[in-house]
């Protein structure tokens, strides 16, 4: 700059000056986030109530006085360094580009926090929903469960009597794990297993010495948790479509391979097999998507019917 130029004559460096500058600037941005960012304070309140005018009035109001502020205090620190217009159109130029800069920050910010804020209600809903579902499936299969075995209980009561006592001493023990962990979404294994071999004893009790229940799995699996009565539910579709003799028996073998757990059994179709309203997999399925988030696998071959569970890792 020529020391006899038009702006040498009314504009000198000057460090002190330039640090107020910076420090004014600061503060002006400073003061803008909070006045914009505070929930249900300051102009933060007009426009969550939607009051854009004001909302748009009031920050540039702020921005005014704050600019008429800043020039003040500049004249008033630094007198006879700058003529009062070009010390002003300074002051409107920086803290012009630095409100554009600071409307820019704050409706990335608030957009961020929109994002958030909807993620969370979705997710709350989507708990809901499942919570909810989830509900629904499990109230859905407790009656079914109480109707099979009811129809089970009829059987042996027309055919053996004595043998009804002890088969009733039973059920109210599988009842009572059904009813206990009515409130339990995920159990271990072993606890699974342990009602599974109660459930067997009713069975045997039923086909004598056409039924045979295979358990072979490794005690690592077994404080792995699965959704509550989730393989009764497959014993007994087994005893109800398969016609099970002393010639002929329903062989039952669950064991663990490649992180599933797989139930299979022997397939001895019977013609007319018990009514049934296909709740019990379908029930099965959804609530392995619910809580496991995978499907079960149902596969069937000449000989045998097999499905897998996913094990949760």
């Amino acid at each position: 700059m020529r020391e006899n130029g038009l702006m040498a004559r009314y504009w000198h460096f000057n460090p002190s000056e330039l640090l107020f500058q910076f420090a004014f600037n600061l503060l002006f941005c400073v003061l803008l986030f909070s006045v914009n960012l505070r929930r249900g304070k300051w102009l933060s309140s007009y426009r969550e109530k939607e009051k854009y005018l004001l909302y748009t009035v009031f920050n540039f109001l702020a921005f005014c006085v704050l600019l008429i502020a800043g020039t003040v205090l500049q004249r008033l620190f630094f007198p006879g360094l700058q003529l009062t217009r070009l010390m002003f159109s300074g002051s409107f130029f920086r803290l012009g580009l630095s409100a554009i800069l600071t409307a820019i920050i704050v409706k990335i910010i608030l957009l961020m926090r929109n994002s958030r804020s909807i993620t969370a209600e979705n997710q709350q809903l989507k708990n809901a929903y499942l919570a909810s579902e989830l509900q629904l499936l499990k109230e859905q299969m407790n009656p079914h469960f109480l109707f099979n075995s009811l129809s089970s209980l009829s059987a042996i009561v027309r055919e053996n009597p004595e043998q009804a006592q002890k088969y009733i001493r039973d059920m109210s023990a599988v009842f009572r794990y059904a009813l206990i962990g009515s409130h339990t979404d995920l159990v271990p294994l072993t606890d699974e297993l342990t009602m599974l071999r109660s459930f067997a004893k009713l069975i045997s009790m039923r086909l004598e010495n056409a039924f045979e229940l295979t358990i072979n799995i490794a005690d690592v699996y077994l404080p792995v948790k699965i959704p509550h009565l989730s393989l009764q539910p497959l014993l007994e579709n087994a005893v109800k479509h398969n016609a099970a003799t002393t010639e002929r028996p329903l062989r039952v073998q669950i064991e663990v391979k490649d992180g599933q757990l797989i139930f299979s059994n022997s397939l001895w179709e019977i013609p007319t097999p018990e009514a049934s309203n296909g709740m019990g997999l379908a029930n099965l399925n959804e609530r392995f998507r619910i809580m496991i988030h995978h499907e079960i696998e149902i596969s069937r071959s000449d000989t045998h019917f097999i499905v897998k569970l996913p094990l949760k890792q």
